[in-house]
C-alpha cells in the first residue's frame, strides 16, 4: 500500500484563546481516529497538530490513497428461513442477497455455520476500500462536528442565501496528499493548497504550500507564523526569560501555566517586550496588581528574587517593530487606569474597618433556606467558639470568634466587588490596617484554605477552627437541606469542603471526635434557624441520599441527628478515596475504616499498624479465623455478649484459647490505649496456634446450650481483641 503523508489545515478567523489548545488537539485527534477507522493510515503513522488564533490544522504521516480491500462475513438468515426444504433459496433469502448487489448464483457459495442454537447462513464478500477523497471528507466532518466548540457562530456563506454554523467564520481549507489536493468540502469551502499567514507581517500573501511537509517550515519562513501551539509557547516562554535576565537583579517573569497557554493562543508570532509603570502603585498590596496585570490585560509581572512585585511587567506582543517604543508605552498607557482603579478600591476600603461591614452581610444572599451571609456568620461564629473551647483557652475562642466574625467582610468592600479571585486576601491586608492581631488577620484569609487538591492549609490554629467552621457549615447546612452533590455536578463543592475538614483533622490530628463534631455543628445549625424564623425544613435522606419526606427539626431531633449520619458517611467516602490515591491498599483502608474511627488524626497510624501486621507470617491465618469468627456470631441467635464462664470450658483448646486471651489481651489493650496500634496488632501473633487449635478441635455449636453460649462469648472475646485497631477480617483474601 503506497502512502504519502496527509496534510489538512481549516483557515478561520480569531479563535476562542481559552479553547484553542483544547480545540486544535480535539481537531487533530478525531481525524487520525477516522482515517484510521477507515483503514487509511499505518501503524507506524504520526499525528502533529497544529493550532494559531488563525488556524486549525493536523499532519499526519503514512496515508495510503485508497485502503485495503476488505474480506467481509455478513450473516444473513436462519438456514430453516433462507432455504426450503429441498434445500432451494426462499425469496426472503433472494431477496437480501440482492440488496447486497448479489443475485441467485451466490447461493451455492454461502456458507453455513452454528449460530447460537440454530444454524445460519453467511455471505462472504470483498469490500472495496476506501478512497482517501471518500475518507477524508467523512473524517473532516466527523472531526468537525466533534469540536469542543464554547460557542457556536451562525455566518452567511458568500452566496449571500446560505449559511454555516461553526465556532468562528471559515475562510479557507487546505488538504494536500504529498503535494496533490484533495478535493474535499467542508463549511462552504472546497480545499486547495492556499493558507493565509500573519495579518500584518507576512511576507508574502497568500501563502502557497506546496507539499504537506513543508506546511510548518513555509508558514514561519512566508507567514511569519509559528502554527505549532508548543512550539509557540516554548518560544514564548524563552523570551519571557531572556527579557527577565535582561533587566536583571535576579528579576523573574510570574509562572502562570493557564496565562502562559492564554497568550500562546493569542498570538502567531510572539514578541516580549519589557514595559512598566509607576513605583507608586507599588503602595497597592501585590495580588491586587498582579491580579488586574494578568487577568484584564495578559501581562506577566516581574518579581524579584524575594518574590516582591516589581514596577515592570513584560508584555507579548503579536507584532515585531524595529522601534518598539509606540507598543510599549501603548501598552504602559492602558495599564495604568487599571492600576490606578485598584489604588482607589484599596483606599477607599481602608476608610471603613471590617468591623463596620458586618450589618452589610445581612443585604447578601446566601441561600433561600439558610438566610444571608449576616445569618451564615452568625454561624459560624457559634460552630468556632464550640471548637475553640474543645481546644485551646479563652483568648483561642476570643480570636477564633472574632477571625470568624470577620471573615466574610471583605465580600462587601470595592476591591473584592471588582476582584471576587482576592476574597480573604484583602480581608488579611484590611485586618492587619485595622490593627487586629496577626493571627486573626491570617485566619481572615486562611480559612477557605485548603481551596483544592494539595493547597496548603491554615497557617495557625485560629485559622484552622475557623476553617473547619466555615467548611462544617456549609456541609450540615447544605445537607440538611437536601442539596447534595450529584455525579459530577457538585455547586457548593461539598466534596471539596469534605476533603479539607478531612486533611485538617488527620494532618493536624485535632482531638475531635468527627460524629461528636457533626451532631454539635447540626444542633448549632438547627437552633440559629429556628431563632432567626426561617424555613427549618429538613430533607429526611434514605441510605442512598435520595430525599423521602420533609419533616420540621423539631420532630426530628426527637428521632436522631440525621444530617449528621449521612454526612458521616459522605466524608468517610472522601477520606477513602484520599487514602487510596495515597497508594494505601483497598484492603487496608476498608479494614481500618470499617470500625469508623472517630479520630481522623488516628487513621494513618493505624493504616502503618495494619501494613505492618499484614507482614507478618502469622496475619493471613488470623485474618481468615476473623472473617470466620465474624460470619459464626452474625449467624448465632441474639446478641453474644463477650464473656467467658471458665467453669465450662470443657475442651483443651478452649481453655488455651481462653488462657492466651488472658496473656495477650492485657499487652494489646495498654498498647492500644498508648496509641502504639502496630504493638498492640503485633501482640496478636500469639494467638495464630491456640486459634487454629480452636477450630480443629472444639464445636462451636454444641447441643448443650450453656456450652454453646459460652464458646460464642468466647469467641465474641477474641473477635473484640482481635478488631480494635481494625476490622482484620477485611484482610482475608
Amino acid at each position: 500500500m503506497t502512502t504519502q503523508n496527509l496534510l489538512v489545515e481549516l483557515f478561520v478567523e480569531e479563535l476562542p484563546p481559552k479553547a484553542l489548545k483544547k480545540l486544535g488537539d480535539a481537531f487533530a485527534g478525531v481525524l487520525l481516529e477516522q482515517l484510521k477507522a477507515q483503514g487509511l493510515t499505518t501503524a507506524g503513522s504520526v499525528l502533529t497538530s497544529f493550532a494559531s488564533p488563525r488556524r486549525l490544522a493536523a499532519h499526519v504521516t503514512a496515508v495510503a490513497a485508497q485502503a485495503a480491500d476488505k474480506a467481509v462475513s455478513q450473516k444473513l438468515m436462519p438456514v430453516t428461513v433462507g432455504l426450503d426444504a429441498s434445500g432451494q433459496a426462499t425469496p426472503a433469502l433472494l431477496k437480501k442477497l440482492q440488496a447486497l448487489g448479489a443475485d441467485a448464483s451466490a447461493v451455492a457459495g454461502l456458507k453455513r455455520a452454528p449460530d447460537g442454537k440454530a444454524e445460519a447462513l453467511f455471505y462472504n464478500s470483498t469490500v472495496t476500500g476506501a478512497t482517501l477523497v471518500e475518507g477524508l471528507q467523512k473524517a473532516l466532518l466527523e472531526a468537525i462536528a466533534k469540536l469542543p466548540i464554547p460557542k457556536v457562530m451562525t455566518y452567511q456563506l458568500a452566496d449571500g442565501w446560505s449559511d454555516v454554523k461553526f465556532v468562528r467564520p471559515a475562510h479557507g481549507l487546505v488538504a494536500l496528499h504529498g503535494s496533490d489536493v484533495v478535493a474535499i468540502e467542508a463549511l462552504g469551502l472546497k480545499a486547495g493548497n492556499i493558507t493565509h499567514g500573519h495579518r500584518f507581517e507576512a511576507a508574502v500573501d497568500p501563502v502557497v504550500l506546496k507539499n504537506a511537509d513543508g506546511y510548518a517550515a513555509t508558514l514561519q519562513k512566508d507567514g511569519a507564523v509559528i502554527a505549532s501551539f508548543a512550539e509557540r509557547k516554548a518560544e514564548i516562554a524563552r523570551q519571557l526569560a531572556a527579557a527577565a535576565s535582561k533587566v536583571g537583579g535576579g528579576v523573574r517573569a510570574i509562572e502562570d501555566d493557564a496565562l502562559l497557554d492564554e497568550v500562546t493562543a493569542l498570538v502567531e508570532r510572539p514578541s516580549v517586550l519589557v514595559c512598566e509603570f509607576e513605583k507608586e502603585f507599588l503602595d497597592v498590596p501585590q495580588e491586587c496588581l498582579i491580579l488586574t496585570m494578568k487577568a484584564n490585560q495578559k501581562y506577566f509581572p516581574l518579581l524579584d528574587a524575594q518574590g516582591k512585585l516589581t514596577n515592570k511587567f513584560l508584555v507579548v506582543s503579536n507584532i515585531s517593530p524595529v522601534d518598539a517604543s509606540a507598543v510599549i508605552g501603548g501598552n504602559e498607557r492602558v495599564v495604568r487606569p487599571r492600576l490606578a482603579d485598584a489604588k482607589f478600591f484599596f483606599d477607599q476600603d481602608r476608610k471603613k474597618t471590617l468591623a463596620s461591614r458586618v450589618a452589610g452581610l445581612d443585604k447578601v444572599v446566601y441561600h433561600n433556606k439558610l438566610g444571608s451571609q449576616g445569618d451564615r456568620v452568625e454561624r459560624v461564629c457559634a460552630i468556632a467558639k464550640a471548637i475553640a473551647e474543645k481546644l485551646g483557652d479563652a483568648t483561642l475562642v476570643q480570636q477564633a470568634d472574632q477571625a470568624a466574625q470577620l471573615a466574610k467582610t471583605d465580600l462587601v468592600t470595592d476591591m473584592v466587588g471588582e476582584f471576587p479571585e482576592l476574597q480573604g486576601i484583602m480581608g488579611r491586608y484590611y485586618a492587619l490596617n485595622d490593627g487586629l492581631v496577626v493571627d486573626v488577620a491570617d485566619a481572615i484569609e486562611d480559612h477557605y484554605k485548603p481551596r483544592f487538591a494539595g493547597d496548603e492549609l491554615p497557617r495557625g490554629n485560629v485559622g484552622v477552627i475557623v476553617s473547619l467552621a466555615d467548611k462544617l457549615e456549609t456541609l450540615v447546612g447544605m445537607f440538611g437541606i437536601g442539596n447534595l452533590p450529584t455525579g459530577d455536578k457538585d455547586p457548593f463543592a461539598l466534596r471539596r469542603h469534605a476533603l479539607g475538614v478531612v486533611r485538617m483533622l488527620v494532618e493536624r490530628d485535632l482531638p475531635l471526635d468527627l460524629y461528636e463534631l457533626l451532631v454539635l455543628v447540626e444542633g448549632l445549625i438547627d437552633n440559629a434557624l429556628a431563632e432567626r424564623g426561617l424555613d427549618n425544613s429538613k430533607t429526611v435522606l434514605t441510605s442512598t441520599g435520595q430525599p423521602i419526606k420533609e419533616l420540621k427539626y423539631r420532630t426530628i431531633r426527637s428521632i436522631a441527628p440525621l444530617t449528621a449520619e449521612f454526612l458521616l458517611t459522605f466524608i468517610y467516602e472522601r477520606l477513602a478515596g484520599s487514602l487510596r490515591e495515597q497508594g494505601y491498599s483497598a484492603q487496608e483502608v476498608d479494614a481500618v475504616l470499617a470500625l469508623h474511627p472517630q479520630r481522623l488524626g488516628d487513621v494513618t497510624k493505624r493504616l502503618a499498624a495494619v501494613r505492618a501486621f499484614a507482614a507478618l507470617p502469622e496475619a493471613p491465618a488470623l485474618a481468615a479465623a476473623n472473617k470466620r469468627v465474624g460470619n459464626i456470631l452474625k449467624k448465632a441467635d441474639g446478641a453474644v455478649e463477650a464473656s467467658i464462664r471458665p467453669e465450662l470450658l470443657q475442651e483443651a483448646a478452649e481453655q488455651a484459647l481462653a488462657e492466651a486471651l488472658q496473656s495477650v489481651g492485657p499487652k494489646a489493650d495498654a498498647a492500644f490505649t498508648a496509641g502504639d496500634y502496630a504493638a498492640s496488632l503485633q501482640a496478636l501473633a500469639a494467638l495464630k496456634a491456640p486459634v487454629d487449635a480452636f477450630f480443629d478441635g472444639v464445636m462451636v455449636n454444641a447441643e448443650d446450650l450453656a456450652l454453646r453460649a459460652n464458646r460464642l462469648g468466647l469467641l465474641a472475646t477474641l473477635h473484640q481483641a482481635m478488631n480494635r485497631v481494625a476490622d482484620l477480617s477485611k484482610l482475608a483474601t
